[in-house]
């Protein structure tokens, strides 16, 4: 019984240390404004809304992705919005989020090219001004310590190889 209870306590004890460590790297990063818009649909109906592009301060990005970090309270509150205001229940919402305007224009013409000129099917696209819905800055709740603020981080130079390579390959090894 005893070597039992030892090897679930040590396995418990790897598990805590490996989700620990796990935590301390998934460090998310403060951006002073980025910019994002939402889309709505819905498989029950054609209408699809589509939010303004609107500018968002103090938006949380993934540092090892440099991907929105919280997009489903993004989500959720077109969701919310939808399902309140506009009396549309059970939409699927995304938000497509970036530091750049230019990279979320570019996203933003795409998708919408996509609902208003496709031949195959018709879609009413709807378009919610930002007066009707804004979104609101999501705090991401891992605390102040796990946030890091974005900085600029320099590439390590590589070491310079005295020898000249001459970009061939080397021969076999002789048997």
């Amino acid at each position: 019984m005893k070597p039992i209870r030892h090897f679930l306590t040590g396995a418990a004890l790897t598990m805590l240390l490996a989700l620990s460590y796990s935590a301390a790297q998934a460090k998310n990063v403060v951006e002073k404004k980025a910019y994002m818009f939402g889309f709505s649909a819905s498989f029950n109906d054609s209408i699809v809304y589509f939010t303004t592009i609107q500018e968002v301060d103090s938006v949380w990005f993934t540092q090892k992705k440099n991907m929105l970090a919280g997009r489903s309270n993004y989500s959720n509150q077109l969701r919310d919005y939808c399902n309140d205001k506009l009396n549309q229940p059970k939409r699927t919402c995304i938000v497509v989020g970036n530091k750049s305007l230019k990279k979320v224009e570019k996203k933003y013409e795409k998708m919408k090219k996509m609902y208003t000129q496709n031949k195959k099917a018709t879609y009413d696209v709807r378009f919610i001004p930002e007066e009707d819905f804004k979104f609101v800055t999501a705090y991401i709740g891992e605390g102040k310590e796990n946030a890091a603020p974005m900085t600029p981080q320099k590439r390590p130079k590589a070491p310079k190889d005295k020898k000249k390579k001459d970009g061939k390959m080397p021969p076999p090894p002789k048997k």
